[in-house]
């Protein structure tokens, strides 16, 4: 079993928690927060715009923790590290850990400076290390299935892809604080929209050319996002529209609708499990799975890769550099 710690405890950071406990691979030793007196008693507090699962305090209670990385590094011995803290900490806490040639699991987006990005992709190739960024939208069961369809053409040629995704603001953990920090986060573009940005380039590459409308919102310039993608070779066009411009308490929304040659697929997140299937005849119903294993699925590949010592494939860090820069190219 590979040793690894928990670098922030919000709400990825308790995600990854109890999906690094689920896993036989791995053995969480260390959680890293500042406010360790906390740990426990954000297990009952509102966290995140979706429900991941819990934790039993119980657990919690044996693992070590740590108000530093420094502390953290210089008293355990570990294998990885997965860095759940707010994106403009993300450079400092990677680099560190890779610096101590640990492999890093690192929570999107990437970094907001793509040089800093480049920088530790070129640091974990020095140090022999595997990072990967999550960007858990590749390993979520309905959206494998998409790109399965698409891959396979058992529907005929993709021709038209429609993405969204919307939430609340986010006022859990220090959300709140990063309204007086307009900016600072990336706003919805980098934390939110980018898991449809960056499925989309996982799915058909990048696109001739992008279109786009943005709004301001409490975080950022561009907390509303539309934007159509031409892939004017390939005969597709691709929408993405998302954003967190909404009350606190609206329903967190995701889905896609995909026409190929042959059929439509519809998948929301409103609808549960299941992918709607029009064709001229007839509408059906096939599984999708649970889009939440996602979350248990890119653990269990990280682990795969570090235990194995092979490069992450399906999630590289310059695919991730990549997926940042396209959100550049949204403003």
């Amino acid at each position: 079993m590979k040793k690894v710690a928990v670098v922030g405890f919000g709400f990825m950071g308790m995600t990854h928690t109890m999906n690094i406990i689920k896993n036989p691979e791995l053995d969480l030793v260390a959680i890293v927060d500042i406010e360790t007196d906390e740990i426990e008693k954000k297990l009952t507090s509102k966290s995140g715009n979706f429900s991941t699962g819990s934790i039993e305090s119980d657990t919690l209670k044996k693992i070590r923790k740590y108000q530093t990385l420094d502390e953290c590094l210089e008293k355990e011995e570990l294998d990885a590290i997965h860095i759940c803290v707010h994106t403009n900490m993300h450079y400092i806490m990677a680099k560190k850990a890779l610096e101590c040639s640990k492999h890093v699991f690192l929570e999107k987006p990437f970094t907001l400076n793509i040089k800093q990005a480049e920088e530790l992709i070129a640091l974990a190739k020095d140090q022999k290390r595997i990072l990967m960024v999550a960007h858990v939208v590749r390993f979520m069961p309905p959206y494998m299935k998409l790109k399965q369809l698409i891959d396979s053409e058992e529907y005929g040629k993709l021709k038209f892809l429609s993405l969204s995704r919307f939430s609340g603001i986010p006022t859990w953990g220090q959300w709140k604080e990063k309204q007086k920090d307009f900016g600072s986060s990336g706003g919805a573009l980098f934390d939110l929209v980018i898991h449809d940005i960056d499925f989309v380039n996982y799915l058909l590459g990048l696109p001739e050319e992008i279109k786009c409308n943005y709004l301001p919102g409490e975080l950022s310039n561009h907390d509303y996002i539309s934007a159509l993608w031409l892939y004017k070779a390939k005969g597709i066009h691709v929408r993405i529209e998302g954003g967190n411009t909404f009350h606190t308490n609206f329903p967190f929304q995701a889905g896609y609708i995909a026409t190929f040659e042959n059929a439509s697929l519809l998948y929301t997140t409103f609808k549960g499990e299941v992918i709607q299937i029009a064709t001229e005849n007839s509408l059906l119903e096939i599984a999708a799975g649970d889009a939440g294993d996602g979350f248990y699925n890119e653990i269990a590949y990280f682990a795969s890769c570090i235990n194995n010592n092979i490069e992450p494939i399906k999630c590289m860090p310059e695919s991730s550099l990549q997926t940042v820069q396209l959100c550049y190219n949204h403003l």
